[in-house]
């Protein structure tokens, strides 16, 4: 008896009931994919015919995603009967950001509001600049305003080399973001400066610092690497995490799972350099995770490589690739395992700017006793709720088991 709790960063299935607070009213992440495949404006000459995703769709999405919306999409209906129980969720937490899905997802909605830097450029209020510079022992910053991560690294890569100067910006999101050359600037160094901004935005209530390392010798060819790493406050309250660990059961984190949680709770973390060595190194934990254990695991590639930076045909090819790997997992559960594939937020590669949006996320589980349907869920810590039941835990604070 054990549980995987496997997020597709971003996948969102619709526009949340709150969505218009947020500008989103009208994203719908798979479902604008799907059209945009269905109807041949994915922006890539290869992409043709509809959205492919057969082992996900039999899991339930397309149904996840018509109980979310009530449209019934192209490539996403399914003409068999959808094996497991499917259903959606709505967010409760404040905001539309990565800690805030994924405690929740852990029993843990955030309640309160994150502090967030304002859309003026500069956008960092010069005291925590001066500070930061000063005990980082930095010549300065560049950026110094909201921006995309990879469009300010081409724009800012060059006088970063040049000067030393770290890249530092922000999003929608509570985030304060440092990028900085992986060779020239430094890793380690990177990671230091990080930790300096990380005690300076406590009092400002900011989520994550984020560092973002990248490579290359000119905007031609600078890349960012997978040595990212989130420097993020701990959660308000103990998650599904922290009552398993307490119980002493085997805890593995794929991704930045670790990150997310503030590496409390985590167990053993596994990394990996895009989906598909994620999706490695989740099998390979999940092939040795013992009896009663918890397996968290993140895909992030949705969410950072494609949605943020609105490639629909990136993000189709994805989910096409991720799918065809599905069968591998679900080869390897055993009776009286538990299965619950769902997201954390969306990021419409349709939709304006780039940032998150506000939506429904999909439940889809294969391992639960058959039972009433999930059906509509109002907030993600459900999922949480119904691991703990599964693996006979404490029951969390929050959420109903389904």
């Amino acid at each position: 008896m054990r549980a995987l709790i496997l997020v597709m960063d971003s996948v969102g299935i619709g526009a949340a009931p709150d969505a218009a607070a947020y500008g989103d009213d009208g994203a719908d992440t798979i479902g604008h994919i799907a059209d945009a495949c269905a109807g041949g404006d994915a922006d890539n000459d290869v992409r043709q015919g509809p959205l492919h995703l057969p082992h996900l769709v039999e899991l339930g999405l397309g149904e996840a995603h018509r109980l979310a919306t009530g449209r019934q999409l192209t490539g996403l209906a399914y003409r068999g009967e959808v094996r497991p129980q499917y259903g959606c969720a709505s967010e409760l937490s404040k905001g539309k950001d990565t800690p805030s899905g994924h405690w929740e997802i852990a029993g843990v909605p955030v309640r309160f509001n994150w502090g967030y830097f304002p859309r003026t450029e500069p956008c960092f209020p010069p005291g925590l600049i001066d500070a930061f510079v000063q005990q980082a022992g930095l010549p300065g910053v560049l950026g110094n305003r909201h921006a995309s991560g990879t469009d300010i690294i081409e724009e800012l890569g060059e006088a970063h080399l040049q000067s030393g100067k770290p890249i530092c910006y922000t999003s929608a999101d509570s985030v304060f973001q440092i990028a900085a050359h992986e060779e020239t600037f430094g890793l380690e160094r990177l990671y230091e400066v990080c930790a300096v901004a990380r005690g300076l935005v406590d009092h400002l209530n900011i989520g994550r610092v984020i560092a973002r390392p990248f490579t290359g010798a000119s905007s031609r060819n600078f890349k960012r690497t997978s040595h990212r790493r989130d420097f993020a406050v701990p959660p308000p309250e103990p998650t599904i995490l922290d009552i398993a660990k307490a119980e002493h059961r085997e805890i593995v984190s794929i991704g930045k799972i670790d990150d997310i949680f503030a590496h409390r709770g985590t167990g053993l973390n596994k990394r990996g350099d895009g989906n598909d060595a994620l999706f490695d190194c989740m099998l390979e934990g999940w092939d040795h995770l013992a009896d009663g254990g918890l397996l968290f695991a993140n895909f992030v590639d949705f969410d950072s490589v494609y949605g943020h930076r609105r490639d629909v045909a990136g993000y189709a090819a994805a989910l096409e690739a991720f799918d065809a790997r599905v069968p591998e997992l679900m080869e390897r559960l055993k009776s009286g395992d538990l299965l619950v594939i769902t997201a954390d937020h969306g990021c419409d590669p349709t939709w304006r700017g780039s940032d998150h949006t506000r939506e429904q996320v999909p439940v889809l589980v294969s391992g639960a006793p058959r039972g009433s349907p999930i059906g509509k869920r109002r907030g993600f810590a459900d999922i949480g709720a119904t691991v703990a039941r599964h693996l006979d835990l404490p029951p969390l604070a929050h959420g109903s088991p389904f």
